[in-house]
């Protein structure tokens, strides 16, 4: 079947697109929208099967090479429509638009719902706020081997476009899951996991610690840092030294450290 063509900005399947911008227009359809080409590639990689394509070869940085992502979408169920210029950047949300927006099924599950090996390396984010502080996190989790990350009492859903566009794609690659933050404290005693809570309220520093074994690294917001349930129920605290004048560092960069010092400590990992 050839490829629908869509040229005006007006089209009604175009409409329906925007609103999959929207958290509930997301969680009511069961869907969220990965848009570039490094990003829905991996999406692809990691098994997911688009509902929707939509391509702009003006738009694509080499429409010749990256033809193959329109056909394994294809080959994957979604339908295929080819978009003017003009069609693309009325429904593309990002700025240097480069051709590609599929649409998915929405990511995520249940605590009971990830698979774990049985010393699990999991990363938890309590409350963060920003959605690309929660994408970044994810392209880290997914570098550091982690096995699965947990949002707790989460600000922002894992299908919002600014946290896939953030985790370059690595939301689909990486098990993801939202609860509260009871029940993720509870999950993890029940699992044998020790919560690791990076916070600056303790004179442990976090290479002083054995971050071997099952464990939790948790990270809270920038503004505020974990809550008095994280921090009561942690096993252990650590902090990051820091000897300027800053009393904080972005919240992504905090759990990019402290999980690299697990890394550095679990060599079989890497």
């Amino acid at each position: 079947m050839p490829d629908a063509i869509i040229t005006s900005p007006a089209n009604p399947r175009l409409k329906a697109l925007q609103t999959l911008r929207r958290r509930r227009g997301r969680e009511q359809a069961g869907l969220t929208l990965v848009e570039g080409y490094d990003e829905l590639g991996l999406a692809l990689d990691a098994g997911v099967r688009p509902r929707e394509l939509f391509y702009c070869p003006e738009l694509m940085l080499d429409p010749a090479a990256q033809r193959h992502v329109v056909d394994a979408a294809r080959a994957a169920g979604a339908s295929v429509a080819r978009l003017s210029r003009a069609a693309f950047e009325k429904v593309a949300y990002r700025e240097g638009a480069d051709g590609f927006l599929a649409v998915v099924p929405a990511v995520g599950t249940s605590l009971d719902g990830l698979s774990l090996p049985d010393d699990p390396f999991v990363l938890v984010a309590e409350g963060v706020e920003k959605p690309g502080n929660l994408g970044a996190m994810l392209r880290t989790a997914d570098a550091a081997g982690v096995d699965a990350v947990i949002a707790a009492d989460p600000v922002t859903d894992w299908g919002n476009p600014n946290v896939v566009r953030g985790s370059k794609g690595t939301v689909f690659a990486l098990p993801v899951a939202s609860a509260t933050t009871v029940e993720t404290l509870d999950w993890a005693r029940a699992r044998g996991i020790r919560v690791v809570a990076a916070t600056p309220d303790t004179d442990i520093t976090h290479t002083d610690v054995d971050l071997t074994g099952p464990i939790a690294v948790t990270v809270g917001t920038e503004k505020q840092g974990l809550t008095p349930q994280v921090l009561d129920r942690a096993d252990v605290r650590v902090r990051i030294p820091m000897v300027g004048k800053a009393n904080s560092l972005n919240v992504a960069t905090s759990a990019a450290i402290v999980l690299y010092e697990a890394v550095r400590q679990r060599p079989t990992r890497v």
